[in-house]
């Protein structure tokens, strides 16, 4: 990672109080715009009417729906009619791994084919997912196991989190269904190689799946040149309210629908559709990709400089997750401190005003080593000494001062 000592100047035109709260667990959520209430706030209170309704006002609520549905798919290049809209990231998930191996499923058993062995026709019944995915992946992969008995293997990541592409190469074969990769992890920041992981996946027969609920709206995303048959994204990520998500299904790719009923979203989730949470997605979204592009740079400029500060302040210190600043989150920074419990840490931090976590904010877990460390090599005690700082704008000199002489102070007092 560049070095950049420019964090060390004084400078007396920091825009911050020296006791100002600073939320650095952006990676969790974060807060929603004004801009995106205003615009959610007619479907609530005026513009309400059912989108399926054939009635004017229906109709009219269903034009928004779909105007909403074309503008975020736009942000991710995507064609509009591949964009369901969901609940959230592990509903996407979910949506994603069952659906499509369940379609694969009942495909093959059903092939009518009576020269193919009835043995054979089940070939197909084999799930890859990285061994540092979300619980929403490896769940809905066990259930598949579980239930229709499905094999998962999960695939190696290097000291960094990336994907063994060596190894990915030889786990995934012509019996392989599909392939679940994040597209950046959310407690490293690491990103992963998804166009070439998709590539191989093709080459084999299966179908690619990405959740990139940590990229969207912090990277560039481009579906078509991901490759992937299907991308998860989730509101709350990039300024939403909670509950708001969507799932981007190709057209050619095999699906199950999950969810029965009056078959909305193209008979792929139904459920009366949430107008307002579709334009919220949209105006949201397109907030974002406007700010990493205004500021991503200077985003990734004050990560460099906050990871360069730590290591020089703490020595102990080691940075986790990728090293090349191209393959890592533009706002996010992780480590581990060697002696010193990261939940310690954490409330020095909050008793500072400065708010970062631990690793994934979706596990109860309190006292468990983060898996994804251990899937990178780290042991058990190292492991949970992690700590991860998220944002979304640019961090000023004087905040990285701040960050790192309370983590210093903090360290060097628990480490004894």
């Amino acid at each position: 990672m560049a070095g950049n000592a420019s964090w060390e100047a004084s400078d007396a035109h920091d825009s911050y109080a020296a006791d100002e709260a600073m939320y650095l667990d952006a990676a969790s959520t974060v807060a929603v715009s004004p801009s995106v209430i205003k615009a959610m706030l007619p479907f609530w209170l005026s513009d309400y009417a059912n989108p399926s309704s054939v009635h004017a006002y229906g109709k009219s609520a269903a034009e928004s729906l779909e105007n909403a549905r074309r503008i975020f798919a736009s942000d991710l290049g995507a064609p509009a009619h591949e964009v369901i809209f969901t609940s959230g990231g592990t509903e996407s998930d979910n949506l994603a791994i069952k659906g499509m191996a369940m379609a694969l499923r009942s495909a093959q058993i059903s092939d009518g084919d009576t020269a193919t062995p009835r043995g054979d026709r089940t070939r197909r019944n084999h799930i890859a997912i990285s061994a540092i995915e979300h619980p929403a992946i490896m769940e809905s992969a066990q259930w598949m196991s579980r239930y229709f008995g499905f094999q998962i293997d999960a695939l190696p990541v290097d000291s960094s989190g990336r994907v063994d592409v060596e190894a990915y190469e030889t786990i995934v074969s012509h019996r392989t269904a599909l392939v679940s990769v994040a597209l950046a992890n959310n407690e490293v920041g690491t990103m992963q190689p998804i166009s070439e992981l998709a590539r191989i996946a093709h080459l084999n027969g299966a179908l690619m799946h990405t959740d990139a609920v940590q990229a969207a709206g912090h990277v560039p995303i481009d579906m078509a040149s991901l490759g992937a048959d299907a991308m998860s994204v989730s509101g709350h990520k990039f300024g939403t309210p909670k509950g708001m998500g969507a799932l981007i299904l190709r057209s050619a790719a095999p699906y199950e629908p999950l969810i029965s009923g009056g078959g909305q979203e193209s008979g792929r989730r139904s459920g009366t559709q949430d107008v307002a949470g579709a334009v919220g997605m949209a105006v949201a979204l397109h907030e974002s990709v406007q700010r990493m592009r205004s500021v991503g740079e200077q985003i990734a400029e004050s990560r460099d400089m906050l990871i360069s500060a730590v290591l020089e302040a703490i020595p102990e210190a080691r940075l986790t997750g990728a090293r090349e600043p191209s393959q890592r989150l533009p706002g996010h920074a992780s480590f581990v401190f060697p002696r010193v419990l990261g939940e310690a840490l954490l409330v020095d931090l909050d008793t500072a005003g400065i708010m970062c976590s631990s690793g994934s904010a979706c596990s109860d877990a309190r006292d468990v080593a983060p898996r994804t460390l251990m899937a990178m090599g780290y042991d058990e005690q190292t492991a949970k000494t992690s700590i991860r700082m998220t944002f979304q704008t640019p961090l000023e000199p004087g905040q990285i001062r701040r960050i790192v002489h309370v983590l210093d102070s903090s360290y060097h007092r628990l480490a004894g």
